[in-house]
């Protein structure tokens, strides 16, 4: 199957991908502003750059989107039709990626919660998830 839209119209879409500052990020960062919580943003210095930080309590929240990180089991993921030769390794890497930094992390002895991009849709229980982390 191929692409519908032009090399350059996909290139132009894909570069406003963002990596930080998504809607998911900022929908965690107001939960956890509003429930008094107060944090650093990505940690440049931890491996991973964690999207909000605590140091203090030494604990790290990444914000994951589900296709870009491959979420388990999530209905969002679905792999592209097109370039799977790309995709597929592209995605897998991604989550690999992830893996590694998560344990670099607890290996400094560093608690990490991986919020889903699907997560965000019922905010009291992502709060409730948010709050056992950080307590």
């Amino acid at each position: 199957m191929t692409d519908i839209m032009s090399r350059d119209k996909r290139s132009k879409l894909m570069s406003r991908i963002r990596s930080t500052n998504t809607k998911p990020e900022m929908i965690v960062r107001r939960l956890l502003w509003h429930a008094g919580y107060r944090y650093r943003l990505h940690g440049k210095h931890l491996p991973g750059n964690p999207d909000i930080y605590f140091p203090s309590k030494r604990k790290a929240i990444f914000v994951h989107g589900c296709f870009w990180h491959l979420h388990p089991g999530c209905p969002n993921v679905r792999l592209p039709k097109s370039r799977e030769d790309f995709w597929i390794p592209k995605l897998e890497g991604n989550r690999a990626r992830d893996l590694e930094n998560q344990a670099k992390l607890r290996a400094m002895n560093w608690d990490v919660l991986v919020v889903w991009e699907c997560e965000t849709s019922d905010p009291v229980a992502l709060l409730a998830k948010l709050r056992e982390f950080l307590e």
